[in-house]
């Protein structure tokens, strides 16, 4: 009986491959939207101050998306049965908050264009710790280790061309070019690490959405403190809203943004593991290039020979991220994670029955939603509201048509991944 159910819970990771990568894709087109406004970096905010705003408004998304989808006594009934995740929640929250304000650096000091590439080098450190700490590629089948294998050597080329091009390459380089390769990799250490406390909570029988609820605290706290020791303190101008209220918004935007690329980001690595899953998301970059150089003409002023150095960097970059996408897990690996599952319920003394089922999809909670749950998110949407009211265009040269464009893009994505995530786990979610 235990053989059969094991066989069938395996059957059902492995049924799960298709919506992962649909999930990782749809991550990768809003991940890719949500760094645009931290252009406003250009136009005197601190750096500290743009991470500080987005991540207050990805604390208002965190918390209203899944009191939507779940309800809070759901979310917290999950919580209840998994208190050893939620250290590691708050935890995943602080690398989380450390690595976006150095993106902000980055995009400041070399451009959206170069750095969404530089930081996408955290596929490399996902694939090391997925390895490692959870049996990931373990049995893997030849053809699929060389996948990954020439995947992550296309990525550290790209890695390398790319910040070639920022130091030597262009009409006029930033003066602090280096300093924001080096922000971009820090970053990229950061966010592929941060994916440990992910895979843990969901190889233990944790939903997504709950997950998230509880990573919003280390993300605002660490955020906060950075702020407090780095940006003036309480004298930051960030606290002063008459100087920034009317940027708010697009900050606050940028959050929101961010969260429903990261919910799809987040069932890509369930279903999909982090050496999968991070590669998978990482398209972002074609998306980043599209913002930085569409949107906001960063390439205008360039060079042919830098420009050639970028598109050849990103297009070598997605070729290796998109091998190692492919390579579709066979039986004998997801047996690796059966033992990872079994390894956690084991540690924690969890029930290994309902973890298995709850990994694969299948959980069973009932879901209710009370008259608080209405009341959260009507305070997160007023608070949008009340924000949008009070906003300008930012003083920054932009082309609206491909706003536009880019923004049905958005759009159209979220809609038809929004579908088949609930056709494939209308259980899970």
């Amino acid at each position: 009986m235990a053989a059969t159910e094991n066989n069938s819970a395996l059957r059902s990771f492995a049924s799960h491959h298709t919506i992962g990568v649909f999930c990782g894709l749809a991550a990768g087109v809003w991940l890719g939207a949500a760094e645009a406004p931290t252009k406003l970096v250009n136009s005197g905010f601190s750096p500290f101050a743009i991470s500080l705003c987005m991540v207050a408004g990805v604390f208002i998304a965190r918390w209203t998306f899944p009191t939507l989808l779940k309800g809070t006594r759901s979310v917290f009934a999950d919580l209840a049965e998994n208190r050893h995740l939620i250290i590691w929640a708050v935890l995943a929250g602080a690398l989380w908050a450390v690595a976006n304000t150095l993106t902000v650096f980055a995009i400041r000091d070399v451009g959206l264009t170069i750095a969404f590439p530089l930081w996408n080098t955290n596929s490399l450190i996902g694939i090391l710790w997925g390895r490692l700490l959870f049996g990931e590629l373990k049995h893997a089948e030849a053809k699929n280790v060389a996948k990954v294998v020439i995947g992550a050597l296309a990525i550290v080329a790209a890695a390398i061309m790319l910040g070639f091009s920022t130091i030597h390459g262009g009409a006029s380089p930033s003066p602090r070019a280096t300093g924001g390769v080096l922000a971009a990799m820090g970053a990229s250490l950061l966010w592929g690490t941060m994916y440990v406390p992910y895979r843990k909570a969901y190889v233990s029988g944790m939903n997504p959405l709950s997950f998230v609820t509880v990573f919003t605290v280390g993300e605002l706290g660490t955020v906060l403190a950075l702020v407090l020791a780095f940006d003036g303190g309480i004298h930051s101008p960030v606290f002063h809203l008459a100087q920034t209220r009317q940027m708010l918004f697009w900050l606050f935007l940028g959050g929101f943004v961010w969260v429903i690329g990261d919910l799809f980001q987040q069932y890509a690595t369930k279903y999909l593991g982090i050496g999968r899953a991070i590669p998978l998301s990482n398209t972002n970059q074609l998306w980043g290039l599209a913002w930085g150089a569409l949107v906001f003409g960063e390439l205008a002023g360039a060079d042919w020979h830098h420009k050639l150095l970028v598109f050849l960097g990103s297009g070598v970059m997605i070729l290796g991220a998109l091998a190692i996408s492919t390579a579709v897990a066979t039986e004998r690996e997801h047996s690796s994670t059966n033992q990872a599952v079994l390894r956690e319920c084991q540690r924690y003394d969890l029930d290994y029955h309902r973890v298995l089922h709850a990994y694969g999809g299948s959980g069973n909670r009932t879901e209710r939603r009370d008259w608080w749950d209405y009341l959260i998110v009507a305070a997160a949407a007023g608070v949008f509201l009340w924000l949008g009211w009070n906003a300008t265009i930012p003083p920054l040269a932009m082309n609206f048509r491909w706003i536009i464009i880019l923004m049905s893009a958005l759009v159209l994505t979220l809609s038809a991944y929004i579908w088949g995530l609930w056709k494939s786990t209308q259980s899970d979610t």
